[in-house]
């Protein structure tokens, strides 16, 4: 590296400053989950977790450097909640990854403001429990008999379309959150819009909007599980040449 050219800042790439006082960096990357998981990513402020934490926002800092080190520390926290397999046989990868992926869109949405935060790359990703949960993924696809060269692309793969169908389900249920109903109620007062709007294109009244009795989480539910044998279904051609 250059003597004039600064190393990229990040969370993970400074020591870890000793311990000396009561308040410690889990009590405040678990409040300021809390105060996200309320209020959404744009509530977020040192000074505003600090009035959480009864304490001056100075005291954060000697913590963490800026906002944006906390939040590289609360993704990663939350990445600690996806549950992985003990083990990876290769008779049970696609079962295995099946279920990595339903942990990872879950993950998700219990914690919308994350979405946004799953699409940046970078050192973001190189906290305990993000590495955790790639290499987790990774041994799964090795198991079930991807080359060195695929398997990184295979994962990415997958973890792309879960992270893209999450970000659109988060901002669907903020939508939702705004209006003050439940999803049944929201869907049902928009599907009198819809039928009117839709009438004169058949497709569109087709599918899951024919079903008017099936309860939206279920209808979520089974597009996710759709799209991703679909993935996997691909994914698993390669196996075979």
């Amino acid at each position: 590296m250059p003597a004039d050219e600064k190393p990229t800042a990040s969370v993970w790439t400074r020591p870890r400053r000793p311990q000396r006082e009561q308040l410690t960096r889990e009590q405040i990357v678990a409040a300021a989950i809390e105060l996200l998981d309320l209020e959404g990513i744009e509530a977020l402020s040192m000074r505003k977790l600090g009035s959480r934490l009864n304490t001056a926002a100075t005291s954060l800092y000697r913590h963490v450097a800026n906002k944006d080190e906390l939040i590289q520390l609360v993704v990663d926290e939350v990445y600690g909640e996806v549950e992985l397999p003990a083990t990876a046989d290769r008779t049970q990868w696609r079962a295995a990854v099946t279920r990595i992926a339903a942990e990872l869109r879950a993950m998700t949405l219990r914690h919308p403001w994350i979405a946004p935060e799953l699409g940046q790359v970078g050192l973001v990703h190189i906290g305990p429990n993000a590495m955790r949960m790639s290499s987790g993924m990774l041994a799964q696809f090795e198991a079930a008999g991807f080359p060195a060269d695929e398997k990184d692309q295979a994962v990415g793969t997958l973890t792309a379309y879960v992270i893209g169908i999450a970000t659109s389900e988060a901002a669907y249920f903020s939508l939702i959150a705004r209006s003050g109903k439940t999803e049944q109620e929201w869907v049902a007062d928009l599907r009198p819009a819809f039928d009117e709007a839709s009438r004169e294109h058949q497709r569109l009244r087709e599918g899951s909007s024919a079903r008017p009795d099936a309860h939206p989480r279920q209808i979520r539910d089974e597009a996710f599980g759709y799209g991703v044998d679909r993935v996997l279904d691909g994914l698993a051609v390669r196996l075979d040449t």
